[in-house]
């Protein structure tokens, strides 16, 4: 440290500064010098105490004023430096603010992105949805009304007698649907579960009940020598069938 102060003392920047012709950079060393070491404060009073002396022993009037102007220069200098800090501090926090509002309206326009392209999948989804329901409405009539359909009658067995359903199949469309117009009564712990055994795999078609409109079907995947069940499952429905409970079977 006392390296670092001998060798800024060794330089003539103390007497540049006291005379105005120091850079605004050297005049910034120079005071963090003077405010942070005693060492150096010390010596600045003592050169400017020496330059009166050395005008008054030589006789020589000392330019009006020049202490007051230099001491006005270093209050003027402080003053502007302090003025640039301020305007630092104001332009710091304008700053900051900006980047706030940025990151504010940033995270708005995301959110908004993320919100469209929620709304679009929506869209997509409904139309998408639309286009089945449409598809299916149109395959039904085809089903209901085309001459080449072939209509079955389907029963239950001794486990539920009172089952009636119509299947409805179009070899040349291959469209191939299901009215179950009745359903036996059945503990609330149970259901009816529909089935349809195609190319050897076993295809869940859901829980189903009564149509209660001969116009209501239910699709079944179409395929050649394929199978269709109805089982008694658990409430809820289950994965696999349980071929123990098979109420009625519809083959098409």
């Amino acid at each position: 440290m006392k390296d670092k102060i001998r060798i800024f003392l060794d330089s003539d920047l103390l007497e540049k500064y006291l005379l105005g012709t120091t850079t605004d950079l050297e005049s910034l060393q120079v005071e963090r010098y003077i405010a942070m070491y005693p060492e150096v404060r010390e010596t600045y009073s003592e050169l400017q105490d020496n330059l009166e002396i050395f005008a008054k022993l030589h006789a020589i009037e000392a330019p009006q004023g020049l202490k007051d102007k230099i001491n006005s220069r270093i209050k003027a200098e402080r003053k502007g430096r302090k003025r640039f800090y301020s305007y630092a501090i104001a332009a710091s926090i304008t700053a900051i603010m900006f980047i706030g509002i940025s990151t504010f309206f940033w995270n708005q326009n995301q959110s908004l992105q993320e919100e469209n392209s929620v709304v679009s999948n929506k869209i997509k989804l409904l139309e998408e949805n639309m286009k089945e329901q449409l598809e299916d409405v149109r395959n039904q009539f085809i089903v209901l009304n085309n001459p080449q359909t072939k209509k079955y009658n389907v029963k239950g067995n001794q486990k539920a007698k009172d089952l009636k359903a119509v299947a409805y199949i179009n070899p040349v469309k291959k469209l191939s649907y299901i009215n179950v117009s009745k359903l036996p009564h059945i503990p609330e712990s149970q259901c009816f579960q529909m089935w349809a055994e195609v190319n050897g795999k076993m295809i869940n078609l859901g829980i189903i009940e009564e149509a209660g409109d001969q116009q209501k079907l239910l699709a079944l995947p179409y395929a050649e020598n394929a199978v269709g069940y109805i089982t008694i499952e658990q409430k809820g429905g289950n994965h696999a069938p349980n071929v123990e409970n098979i109420v009625a079977n519809i083959a098409y």
